[in-house]
C-alpha cells in the first residue's frame, strides 16, 4: 500500500477527481479526511468507502470561509493527531469572458484561489509539527492554454500553478513538498451537466473534446486520482514544485 497509514486531507472530495482521489488513497491504505460544501453527498462517498474497509471521515467545508479551513486542520489533528497529505480538490467552475459579473469573479477567486490559499494555511501549520508532507493542488490545462469563453476559470487555474511554485518554494525548508496535477476534459459531474446543458450527448462530447487530443478520448477521474497518488507517495519524494499533465496529450500538440 502505497499510503499505509498517511493522514490524507482531500477537498471537493464529494464528487468528480476528489472523491475519486478519496476512494484510491483509502484503498492504498491513507485514513482520508473528506471535505467538501455538499454534505448528504459526501457522506454518501464516506460510507461506501467504509463499506469497502476504508477509513475515513467526512467534514462539512466551505473553504471560500476561511473558519472552514481553520476547523477542517483542527478536526483532522483531532482526529488523528497529524496530518502527511492535503489534496486541494475543491473548485468552483465558473465559465465565463468578458461578460463575468463582479459577482462571478468573487465566487471563481474566493473558493479557487483564496479558499485553497486558506486551507493550506492551515494545513501547513500542522503538517510543521511532523516531518513534513505532501500537498497536490489541481490545477488544469487551462493553466496552461486559452480556451474560448473561459477566462474566468482559467485565471484562477493559472494562479493555482504560480502558487504551487511558490508554496514548494517556501514550504521546502519544512520538508513539505507541493505539486500540481493539471486534468484536461474530465468525464466528472460538471462535465456531465455541462453536457445536459448544451443538450449534447456523451458521444458527441468525446468526439468534440476527445477529438482535440492524441489519445481521442476524454479521461475519466480515476486517471486523474492515479497521478495525485503518485505526487502524494513517497515515490514522489524527490518531485516538487512541478506540475504533472493528465490531459491525453492535448497540451502536446
Amino acid at each position: 500500500m502505497r499510503l499505509k497509514d498517511k493522514i490524507a486531507v482531500i477537498t471537493g472530495a464529494s464528487s468528480g477527481i476528489g472523491q475519486a482521489t478519496a476512494e484510491l488513497f483509502a484503498q492504498e491504505g491513507a485514513k482520508v479526511v473528506a471535505a467538501d460544501i455538499d454534505a448528504q453527498r459526501g457522506e454518501k462517498v464516506a460510507a461506501a468507502i467504509r463499506e469497502r474497509g476504508g477509513v475515513v471521515s467526512f467534514i462539512y467545508t466551505d473553504i471560500s470561509q476561511g473558519v472552514d479551513g481553520k476547523t477542517l486542520a483542527a478536526e483532522t489533528m483531532r482526529l488523528h493527531g497529524r496530518i502527511d497529505v492535503l489534496v486541494n480538490s475543491a473548485a468552483v467552475f465558473v465559465l465565463k469572458g468578458l461578460d463575468a459579473t463582479c459577482e462571478d469573479w468573487r465566487r471563481s477567486v474566493g473558493v479557487n484561489i483564496i479558499g485553497t490559499a486558506l486551507v493550506t494555511r492551515y494545513v501547513v501549520e500542522a503538517m510543521k509539527k511532523g516531518r513534513g508532507g505532501a500537498i497536490v493542488n489541481l490545477a488544469s490545462i487551462s493553466s496552461f492554454v486559452a480556451q474560448p469563453e473561459f477566462l474566468t476559470y482559467s485565471a484562477t487555474k493559472g494562479a493555482i500553478l504560480q502558487m504551487t511554485r511558490n508554496m514548494a518554494m517556501d514550504l521546502a525548508a519544512h520538508q513539505i513538498r507541493v505539486n500540481a496535477v493539471c486534468p484536461g476534459t474530465i468525464l466528472t459531474p460538471v462535465v456531465e451537466t455541462y453536457i445536459e446543458q448544451h443538450g449534447l450527448t456523451l458521444d458527441q462530447l468525446s468526439a468534440a473534446e476527445g477529438g482535440k487530443t492524441l489519445l481521442k478520448r476524454i479521461g475519466q477521474p480515476r486517471e486523474v486520482a492515479h497521478a495525485v497518488l503518485f505526487l502524494a507517495s513517497d515515490e514522489a519524494s524527490y518531485v516538487t514544485g512541478a506540475s504533472l499533465l493528465v490531459d491525453g496529450g492535448y497540451t502536446a500538440q
